[in-house]
């Protein structure tokens, strides 16, 4: 398992209790089976879990540390909801590693582009302690990025990957220039929610969930896409969601999908392997750019973003 070119990676977005599960998620898997994912993961040779202090209601970092981390990649995150406090991204890390019982982990994320530079030099400080191996940025701008990869730099520190919203129907990324730049710089791109959150998925094949019914009307709308994905997946071979995790992986993108069953696990490793055609890529575009469907959005996070303060 190479940590500087992951085929994909498994979210943990869903793991959780039961109360979390079926609310949020629309059914809940015990904890034995996500362990078997674990283990499936591990043979598959994918195991990358992307975690963050709220998933689950902060349950899902405590149940990796309880499962064992010892053989995985841990990618974990800070996310400043407030402007920087001297030692905030500190005593959050510690706490991560207190839940992930190890005194390291292997990627940590600035989760959001407020006070970029304070929260860096932070986390720089940090990765000098070897308290984290590699260093990246999440829902940033191109322009957002650059400045990161400078900071860093300029303490020798390498700008490892950039994770943002990534799929069939959310392609302002590469649009705007930042995929090709950090495909220009070495730099990984990661992609999550490729799924949109269960909604690229096979419409014939019925299942409730909060997402599903929420976004009702948009999902209709998504007809001519679903019958794009229905026509490739059966010259693959392959499923449905499984053309969406594809056309990651064919573009460059690093797919992230939430996984807590092995067959799960088997579906994201299969499609990461799978390299879709120059016209079947060229047709899900169409589609998805025909349908103009707006689900998560790449900017979904921005309202979150501070502005930065006088100095």
């Amino acid at each position: 398992m190479n940590i500087n070119d992951p085929a994909a990676v498994i979210g943990t977005n869903a793991w959780g209790g039961k109360m979390y599960g079926k609310a949020i998620r629309g059914s809940y898997v015990e904890d034995e089976v996500i362990i078997e994912a674990m283990e499936e993961a591990k043979r598959r040779d994918i195991a990358v879990f992307d975690l963050a202090r709220d998933y689950g209601f902060g349950k899902a970092q405590k149940m990796i540390g309880h499962f064992g981390t010892s053989d995985v990649i841990i990618s974990s995150k800070y996310t400043p909801f407030t402007h920087y406090k001297k030692d905030c991204v500190r005593r959050s890390l510690l706490k991560d590693l207190d839940d992930f019982k190890r005194d390291y982990v292997d990627i940590y994320w600035l989760h959001l582009p407020t006070d970029i530079e304070e929260h860096l030099n932070e986390i720089i400080e940090l990765y000098k302690e070897g308290k984290i191996k590699n260093v990246g940025v999440s829902n940033f701008t191109l322009e957002e990025c650059e400045r990161s990869k400078a900071i860093l730099e300029a303490h020798g520190i390498p700008l490892y990957g950039v994770q943002n919203h990534y799929s069939i129907i959310c392609r302002e990324w590469e649009r705007n220039g930042l995929l090709k730049w950090c495909k220009d710089n070495g730099i990984s791109f990661w992609g999550w929610a490729v799924l949109e959150e269960g909604l690229l998925v096979d419409p014939r094949v019925r299942k409730k969930s909060p997402m599903k019914f929420t976004f009702n009307r948009k999902v209709r709308k998504l007809e001519p896409v679903y019958s794009v994905m229905i026509e490739i997946a059966s010259s693959h071979n392959i499923k449905v969601p499984q053309v969406a995790m594809a056309f990651c992986a064919s573009k460059g993108v690093v797919p992230m999908v939430g996984c807590r069953k092995p067959s799960q696990v088997n579906d994201l490793a299969d499609a990461s392997g799978i390299k879709l055609t120059e016209e079947e890529i060229r047709r899900l575009e169409k589609a998805a750019d025909s349908a103009n469907v707006k689900i998560m959005g790449a900017d979904i996070f921005r309202a979150f973003v501070l502005k930065e303060r006088k100095k």
